[in-house]
């Protein structure tokens, strides 16, 4: 499909959603496997879309990704949350996982701030850390704003040099001290997945600096910079990845284990969302 026609694409879901708002949403949330639940119930949003609802998104197919979109004012702040996002690994192609990234960026949303599960590298995490990103590893072999340029999503070329934003970190971490929350900072490895990682991979990843790995999240960061949204990242750590273990991965014990981790999530990113007031 050509960059006008993504474009076009964007421009109908804009108008479709400011339709359905109330508000005109400055930040977005978008949250990963298993992670929404606490937020959204002490929330209490009163707009709710679910993503087969709004032209052009796909159907959420993965576990823990309840596919729906809220919007609303919290902390005074007009807010969008997105509980669930696409993948790669399910088929879907770039262009489309980052769509919904461009969409919120044309709605004006300045800041955004991306959650995920993900799998411990360095040996110093452990299962319930909230680890803030500070810079990423593409190690998917695949970048979004490759194909055809549109100047009106943005530039060719990104620098990424600052792509997890300095000041959105700092409020992240400012957050944690006041809730006494440790929240260690790292780098984040993206695979295109589906599989989990090989003893030998994770020697490799490591070796890598990478210390949390994931199957998503860089495609949107990417998508995010590209429209110039500030970005932050917080990583869920779901598993620990020592080579051999006993007991197998599974998609169900992360889920599991996210759910865990919703309690301090929520409200660390309810306190987060009072130091950006």
């Amino acid at each position: 499909m050509s960059s006008s026609k993504w474009y076009d694409r964007i421009q109908e879901v804009k108008q479709f959603l400011e339709a359905r708002f109330s508000i005109r949403p400055k930040l977005a949330i978008v949250f990963g496997s298993g992670l929404a639940g606490e937020f959204l119930s002490r929330a209490g949003f009163n707009t709710e879309i679910s993503f087969e609802e709004i032209p052009y998104l796909e159907k959420s197919t993965v576990m823990g990704h309840g596919g729906r979109v809220y919007a609303g004012l919290l902390k005074d702040i007009p807010i969008l949350v997105s509980d669930g996002r696409f993948h790669y690994y399910e088929g879907y192609s770039m262009a489309q996982v980052v769509f919904p990234i461009r969409v919120y960026a044309s709605l004006g949303v300045e800041e955004i701030l991306f959650t995920n599960a993900s799998g411990a590298l360095n040996p110093r995490l452990k299962v319930g850390d909230i680890m803030v990103v500070k810079d990423h590893l593409n190690l998917t072999g695949r970048n979004p704003l490759r194909g055809p340029q549109d100047d009106r999503l943005g530039p060719r070329f990104v620098d990424m040099t600052d792509a997890y934003d300095p000041a959105l970190i700092k409020s992240l971490l400012r957050a944690g001290r006041r809730l006494r929350m440790t929240l260690p900072q790292g780098i984040y490895a993206g695979i295109l997945g589906p599989a989990y990682e090989t003893p030998a991979e994770i020697r490799m990843y490591r070796k890598l600096g990478g210390d949390a790995i994931g199957m998503s999240t860089v495609p949107e960061v990417i998508a995010a910079r590209h429209a110039g949204l500030k970005v932050a990242v917080l990583s869920c750590i779901t598993n620990v990845l020592e080579g051999p273990k006993k007991g197998l991965l599974s998609h169900e014990k992360v889920v599991k284990e996210a759910g865990k981790i919703q309690y301090n999530l929520a409200r660390l990113l309810e306190e987060y969302l009072c130091d950006r007031n």
